[in-house]
């Protein structure tokens, strides 16, 4: 790849989508998936046309993949809901690389009106969510439309299972 920035962000999304596969026990002990035709392996989606469909498929959501050093959350966050939408998902979140971590320490942003409606489908109150799964807010003004949540890799993947299990 002659792009280092789509190398190191390729390696990302790699790396993202084969930690949540194994923390969620999707692939054996080789890496290999246990059931190749499983709607729920983690992958990284194929871009098709001129609708981007996000980096990484996680039902239900769409994971927007940056390793980048300045974070412009606001703008991803809203990308990542067009990328959910374009690809049929409910849920856009974005996965940010923490530079010299483990992947399970990048972090993880929902937009708020994201974050409330998965608080809502897991059938949680707000302090409950924010315990659960370590959530942070980031608040900018009175527009709840800049306002995110953050978690870490980690946490986000067991979200995942919860949904995917439909627990409370």
């Amino acid at each position: 790849m002659a792009n280092p920035n789509k190398a190191r962000g390729t390696a990302w999304e790699s790396d993202v989508r084969n930690y949540m596969n194994t923390a969620l026990g999707l692939v054996n002990e080789l890496g290999k998936f246990l059931d190749i035709f499983s709607a729920l392996n983690v992958k990284r989606a194929a871009q098709e046309g001129a609708a981007d469909v996000g980096d990484v498929h996680c039902a239900p959501f769409i994971l927007e993949c940056k390793d980048v050093k300045s974070p412009a959350v606001p703008t991803w966050l809203r990308q990542a809901d067009v990328e959910a939408a374009n690809a049929g998902f409910p849920y856009g979140v974005v996965v940010h690389k923490v530079r010299r971590a483990n992947v399970r320490r990048g972090r993880v942003h929902f937009g708020f009106a994201t974050w409330t409606r998965v608080r809502l489908a897991l059938g949680l109150s707000a302090r409950q969510m924010r315990e659960r799964y370590a959530f942070n807010a980031s608040v900018r003004g009175l527009d709840s439309a800049r306002w995110y949540l953050t978690t870490d890799v980690e946490r986000f993947t067991q979200l995942v299972a919860d949904m995917r299990a439909g627990l409370t």
